[in-house]
């Protein structure tokens, strides 16, 4: 919903106001928010340590103001402050600990400042019809998760909303448009007295049926001096009828003290919109065999034989209204002997070789 902001003024405001009034009739706020929560049947797999666990958990339930104000000549002031909601236990909730940006918006594209997802996570996150849930790829795809980190909190994933970055997304045209975004170091000391920092680039194209996106990001100094880690990935989405199929691959390059460890990944997944309110999904992912010297790792990726891990998951959405659905899954991970991967959102905590499953069944709503 929208209100202008005027009227919800003190009074020494309101005079400021009318004394500028042309100022004030431009700008609007914006209140809106997600709630996403599921109910879960969770195991951990058939091991010594198999366990299982019954659970309520939030999916990364939100609540956002955003606004913007016209400044003439084509320029607009911008804002975004956005905090998580713990759904299911109404702890932990934060006023702006997720897209939290000021900028400016041009004719010749948006810059901005803030806390924000990385050009390479939003580059393929709208591919998987199951992010951000347990269920999510970042499982595998991008070596984790990490909703709100700075360089040092996690020196492992790729799909990051991260701490003091800057960003500028190009105008579309002809439907292709880039982002590029810079992490400053702002104090940051990593492994061995590194000074670490974050770029990241993505290029899109929307046109009719397909959506086609490349993304490439760097940390330099994570794992110490000196030391850059990459990840490259290319991902398409075509929709043909009631279909809908999207595959994304990546590969990951981490350079540590000991050399340089490499794993490649992949994603694919295909929805049936079988009625006007039911899509049913399925996606698969895979991660391959760490390569580099024995004993490397870095957050899930390890070098050496039977390291790698793939997931299942099979579900369907049903829309009781544009804002309002349910929505249920199956979700399997599938390690190998020596491979830990976890759920990415509300993990499980998991050892070598061990296969987590989670049943779901949830609610959602926007507004």
């Amino acid at each position: 919903m929208q209100y202008r902001s005027v009227p919800r003024l003190a009074p020494a405001a309101l005079a400021l106001a009318f004394a500028a009034p042309s100022a004030h009739a431009d700008s609007t706020v914006t209140i809106y928010g997600r709630l996403n929560v599921s109910l879960e049947h969770a195991d951990a797999g058939h091991s010594p340590r198999d366990r299982a666990v019954d659970r309520e958990s939030n999916n990364r339930s939100v609540i956002g103001f955003r606004g913007a104000e016209d400044l003439g000549g084509g320029l607009q002031a911008l804002f975004q402050i956005e905090g998580s909601l713990a759904v299911d236990t109404g702890a932990g909730s934060s006023l702006a600990n997720r897209d939290t940006r000021v900028g400016l918006q041009t004719p010749y594209g948006l810059l901005f400042a803030g806390h924000w997802g990385t050009p390479y996570l939003l580059a393929t996150s709208s591919f998987d019809p199951w992010y951000p849930t347990t269920a999510g790829y970042m499982s595998l795809m991008a070596n984790g998760s990490a909703p709100t980190t700075n360089h040092t909190a996690n020196t492992a994933s790729f799909d990051r909303r991260q701490q003091n970055i800057v960003q500028y997304w190009t105008p579309a045209w002809n439907g292709l448009a880039g982002r590029v975004a810079y992490a400053v170091n702002d104090g940051d000391t990593g492994p061995g007295g590194s000074r670490p920092d974050l770029w990241s680039a993505s290029i899109t194209w929307d046109s009719g049926p397909w959506n086609l996106a490349l993304a490439h990001e760097r940390h330099r100094g994570y794992q110490g001096p000196g030391l850059t880690d990459s990840a490259t990935k290319i991902g398409a989405a075509y929709r043909l009828g009631a279909w809908r199929f999207a595959a994304a691959a990546e590969r990951l390059r981490y350079e540590t003290p000991i050399g340089a460890l490499r794993r490649d990944a992949f994603f694919v997944t295909a929805n049936w919109q079988i009625a006007a309110a039911l899509n049913l999904r399925a996606s698969f992912t895979h991660a391959g065999d760490g390569k580099g010297p024995a004993g490397a790792r870095v957050g899930f990726v390890s070098a050496g034989d039977d390291s790698g891990s793939r997931q299942w998951t099979l579900g369907a959405d049903y829309a009781l209204s544009k804002r309002t659905g349910l929505y249920a899954y199956v979700s399997r991970i599938d390690n190998q002997a020596r491979a830990a991967y976890d759920f990415a959102i509300n993990p499980l905590g998991i050892g070598e070789g061990e296969k987590p499953t989670v049943v779901a069944v949830g609610a959602r709503h926007s507004f």
